[in-house]
């Protein structure tokens, strides 16, 4: 064997029990309660601690051009942020551009993100020039191991937008082909009205980010989607939830038997619309953007119904000096944060809090994900088979997060002196040790293309 972790807890999405793991060549080869009688290379003690499988972000956009500008973080800082935080595979979004075919699209980004990428990565193609060979094409893309797509009901100036006939054919041809359509739910027509009028007024602060696109211009777009997906009877996955009546639609459809998924992001359950006051208020600018106690609280109950299915980042950040382009008008600055690295020990903070279990946080953040997007069971929990990524978790550590402990090329986090109660002491990605004791030991070019199965 490779290596034997001894000693710890192991938690999954549904079991939490005590046993040994013997990793060889990537895999998880054996689980027992004592390999003492198999030889490894190395032993790792892990007494006192969790082992859980590696987190999946399933939202990230590494290097992406946005705002008259591209976010902070390569695919190399992107996914090195990544494994430091307990996150062994990021799903990043390929834009299409006009003219261009989906697989075309995914290489394209698969050329920056191969030689860099510290850990196992993914790609959702973002639709943007729907033709008819690119309707058609969708099969083909599944076939080659891309199964997710996603689609803008927003960002019309900046061509990414989708209208509604758009939406329902894409919808039409992912049941075909067993693709699933994701959907950035937001109404572009009520928040360019409303940023004329704040413009007009002389109202250029961050607050009134949040004021035009605040909670019902959110939760009006969630319920067309899902109209759209109940009506078709196609499978939606809902991005960065943000709001109370978001919330109680994917509830309802929930209830009636529609498969709709909803993701939410640590942001939204940490942070309100109260940041967009602070006078740094501009570092917390994303679209969606962070609503009232109100929705938080919705967000919160829905995890605990089971009706939020993941949690994932949207990880997109801009550099401070970037932020600041839009001091005097929220409309120039690059909307989008950090939360890579915070996601999971975030979540398995509030476990250790007792807010939620943390057999919860592995659902919410690897199990799920690895089922929904379609790979599982590799991915996203610890088994017999499975890839040997692995999260060793300190439960008595505390952790403060600052700009300086962190591992990504942004110069700023809006997480700074957040408290954590317990931290991720070792991260493994296919069994290879890429993380410890804060420091960052893993290989640029050391993660692989994950190829997807499509929905049966």
């Amino acid at each position: 064997m490779d290596k034997i972790i001894k000693n710890g807890t192991i938690i999954t999405a549904t079991d939490t029990y005590k046993a040994d793991i013997a990793i060889k060549d990537g895999k998880i080869i054996m689980i027992g309660e004592s390999l003492n009688d198999i030889e490894a290379k190395e032993i790792i003690d892990a007494s006192g601690k969790l082992i859980l499988p590696g987190a999946i972000d399933a939202h990230t956009h590494l290097e992406m051009p946005f705002g008259g500008t591209v976010s902070a973080d390569s695919y190399g800082a992107g996914t090195r942020a990544a494994a430091c935080g307990g996150v062994t595979t990021v799903f990043d979004f390929a834009l299409q551009k006009k003219g261009e075919g989906l697989i075309q699209t995914a290489e394209g980004r698969n050329k920056l993100c191969e030689p860099n990428a510290c850990v196992d990565y993914a790609f959702h193609v973002a639709i943007t020039d729907l033709t008819k060979e690119v309707l058609l094409e969708l099969k083909t893309a599944v076939e080659y191991g891309i199964s997710s797509f996603k689609v803008f009901m927003v960002y019309k100036k900046e061509g990414l937008m989708v209208n509604d006939g758009v939406m329902c054919k894409i919808l039409e041809r992912s049941k075909e082909v067993g693709a699933l359509i994701a959907v950035h739910a937001e109404n572009p027509d009520l928040i360019d009205m409303r940023i004329d009028e704040f413009l007009k007024a002389g109202k250029t602060s961050p607050w009134y980010h949040y004021l035009s696109r605040p909670e019902f211009v959110e939760a009006e777009a969630d319920k067309r989607a899902i109209h759209w997906a109940k009506a078709l009877n196609a499978p939606l996955y809902i991005v960065h939830l943000a709001n109370k009546e978001g919330m109680e639609e994917v509830k309802k459809a929930r209830d009636e038997g529609y498969e709709i998924y909803a993701e939410t992001c640590p942001q939204y359950l940490y942070f309100t619309n109260e940041v967009y006051k602070r006078e740094d208020g501009r570092n917390f600018v994303c679209s969606p953007p962070m609503k009232g106690q109100d929705s938080q609280d919705a967000l919160w109950k829905g995890i605990k119904s089971g009706d939020i299915a993941t949690i994932a980042t949207d990880h997109c950040p801009f550099q401070s000096y970037e932020k600041d382009w839009g001091k005097d008008d929220f409309t120039k600055i690059p909307n989008g944060c950090m939360g890579i690295e915070n996601m999971y020990p975030f979540m398995l903070s509030e476990a250790n809090n007792g807010r939620l279990s943390y057999n919860k946080v592995v659902e919410l953040c690897s199990t799920n994900p690895a089922k929904i997007f379609g790979c599982a069971p590799e991915k996203g929990t610890i088994a017999v088979g499975s890839d040997a990524d692995i999260v060793i978790y300190d439960p008595c550590k505390q952790f403060t997060i600052t700009k300086e402990n962190m591992h990504s090329d942004v110069d700023h986090t809006i997480w700074e002196g957040v408290k954590l109660n317990g931290y991720i002491d070792m991260t493994f990605s296919r069994g290879m040790l890429v993380f410890k004791d804060g420091q960052f030991l893993g290989k640029y070019g050391w993660g692989k293309f994950i190829k997807r199965k499509g929905r049966k």
